[in-house]
């Protein structure tokens, strides 16, 4: 956005939310959006050509247009939810209708200064959501660009409010962010997945294995996020003196599994700050 240009207030009751880029990423948002009674379905908007992608959207009651131009030029709030390697391709072609609209990417590794210096536009939100955006159930962080305003920012939390939960912080995180919460989930399918092994190891058939595992984390993580108890202090409740779970408790010390995470985390950072830095 130009120096000394206004940013004009988004009307909360009349606004249109677009989407570039009508992917699953695209679709989770949109979905919980409308589930949640954030938005209705009437004031969203996609464009695609795609027979498969038009349907998901129309079937939830989205309008789908042809083109991209149609979204940015019907809608206030812009999400680019398209690849990283095709972002600045998209923003260019779109520049020249971007005034007064408030624009978020979602793209991962798109840093705000390049999108505002393709967009020449400075009401720029990023945000990084994970995968668990499906089930509404996402963990994600936002951060401001230069002209976006705290409403803007308000506003943007309501609408990824509505598929989990959001964080506002510093964009110099997101790339431990994207180590944590963004490549995560692939960490605790492999948890799930080892336990569940664990279980047949023990003589429990696959199926009941699977779904103690996958139970068993969904419920350990809502303790940690709705009890308000230290994830440390839960597992000292568990692990009673001498009992089952200390024993375990101890092979996974042997087996340096907190470690191993925490390599996880930071090898996955390094990796996503060597993509930032492309």
């Amino acid at each position: 956005m130009a120096a000394g240009v206004v940013s004009v207030p988004i009307p909360n009751d009349t606004y249109k939310l677009g989407f570039i880029g009508a992917g699953k990423m695209a679709e989770s948002i949109a979905r919980g959006v409308v589930k949640s009674g954030v938005l209705p379905a009437s004031r969203i908007r996609t464009a695609h050509l795609g027979s498969s992608r038009r349907a998901a959207f129309e079937s939830f009651g989205v309008k789908v247009f042809e083109g991209n131009v149609e979204v940015v030029e019907d809608c206030d709030v812009i999400i680019f939810s398209v690849k990283p390697q095709i972002v600045k391709e998209v923003v260019l072609q779109l520049k020249p209708l971007f005034s007064e609209k408030l624009l978020v990417s979602v793209a991962a590794g798109v840093k705000l200064k390049d999108l505002q210096e393709w967009a020449s536009h400075s009401r720029f939100i990023r945000v990084i959501p994970n995968t668990p955006a499906a089930v509404g159930e996402a963990a994600s962080a936002m951060s401001l660009g230069g002209t976006a305003t705290e409403e803007d920012g308000e506003l943007i939390a309501r609408l990824f409010g509505a598929i989990g939960k959001i964080w506002k912080t510093d964009e110099k995180l997101f790339d431990a962010i994207t180590g944590l919460s963004g490549s995560g989930p692939a960490y605790i399918y492999l948890a799930i997945e080892a336990l569940a092994d664990g279980g047949v190891a023990a003589g429990l058939p696959r199926e009941l294995a699977l779904g103690l595992a996958s139970q068993t984390v969904l419920g350990a993580a809502s303790m940690v996020s709705k009890g308000g108890k230290h994830p440390g202090q839960l597992k000292d409740d568990v692990a009673s003196p001498g009992g089952t779970t200390i024993a375990g408790i101890h092979e996974l010390e042997k087996g340096g599994f907190r470690g191993i995470l925490m390599n996880a985390v930071v090898a996955a950072t390094k990796r996503s700050q060597e993509f930032s830095k492309r």
